[in-house]
């Protein structure tokens, strides 16, 4: 009988605890990927500076689209594009340098810019500041749910900032 209580007991506390848990873990999450592009960001801001050349963050999927991960490359001739000759030999006078690569983001999450600015990649010239001349906000989602997703917001100057909720989720 007091085994039956006890665990009757762990049930309920189960189905009242994994709720929670869930939107714990999906919180994590999406403040682990808004620090991974953040992250990024700034990696490429102050390589650009201590190299003295422009540093691009590339998405590697679809333009707006940036869930399919991002990489972070010395961009030689300025393109925004990476450019290698494909032979073994790695950053090569006039080749683009590849510094980092991130992975896709799980499915379910969304990572969206919510205008043309940083559409297909952000770059960083050698003084710090975005080649942009206007900041743009990516938008960071798990499905439709607003209250639990983040924007990471460039001002015009290329600085990177987190908040969370956005104004909308695709």
């Amino acid at each position: 009988m007091e085994l039956m209580v006890t665990i009757s007991i762990a049930g309920i506390l189960l189905g009242v605890a994994i709720p929670s848990f869930t939107s714990i873990i999906s919180s994590n999450r999406l403040t682990t990927y808004a620090n991974e592009l953040v992250t990024a960001l700034n990696f490429a801001r102050s390589e650009a500076i201590k190299r003295g050349m422009q540093v691009t963050v590339r998405n590697k999927g679809a333009s707006t689209h940036w869930e399919s991960g991002w990489n972070v490359f010395v961009d030689s001739d300025g393109s925004n594009a990476f450019n290698d000759d494909g032979d073994a030999a790695l950053c090569e006078l006039g080749e683009d340098c590849l510094l980092r690569t991130y992975d896709a983001l799980s499915i379910g999450y969304t990572l969206t810019t919510g205008g043309s600015v940083y559409k297909d990649y952000a770059a960083y010239l050698s003084n710090g500041t975005s080649k942009s001349v206007a900041g743009d906000t990516f938008r960071l989602c798990n499905g439709t749910d607003k209250t639990a997703s983040r924007a990471i917001i460039i001002n015009a100057v290329g600085r990177v900032r987190v908040s969370t909720g956005t104004a909308s989720c695709p």
